[in-house]
């Protein structure tokens, strides 16, 4: 009696019609909404208010802790008491940034951390090297 054999069909090919279409729809969507990103796209002409507020842009503060744990706010060189009112001064939206060199004192690091937790600051972060 003679085995049958079934035909197995080959793949040769991928079919990639559903990954066209997929990528399709997405590039739709992508096109869609990034002309609504675009900032400035309908131009308004605004009414005045004499009671309108100045939208704040945060900026950014630098301190400065060196090796010799000397401290620098914003490129200027201060005492511990001066960075304290001078850190008190800042509004509570700045960014503040901390450089402090891997050879200072912790007891330094501590003192601004410190100086910021106080006055409830919450913007800011500390500059590492990758």
């Amino acid at each position: 009696m003679p085995k049958c054999r079934k035909a197995r069909k080959r793949f040769d090919q991928i079919n990639v019609i559903p990954f066209i279409d997929i990528m399709l729809v997405l590039l739709v969507m992508v096109l869609t909404t990034a002309t609504f990103i675009r900032y400035g796209l309908i131009k308004v002409e605004l009414p005045s208010s004499e009671q309108a507020q100045k939208k704040h842009e945060p900026k950014e503060v630098k301190v400065f802790i060196k090796a010799d744990s000397t401290l620098f706010f914003n490129d200027k060189e201060v005492s511990l008491s001066a960075l304290k009112d001078k850190l008190r001064s800042i509004d509570k939206n700045d960014v503040v940034v901390l450089h402090s060199d891997k050879a200072a004192r912790f007891e330094s690091f501590v003192f601004v951390m410190d100086i910021l937790k106080g006055l409830n600051h919450t913007k800011m972060y500390i500059v590492t090297k990758e």
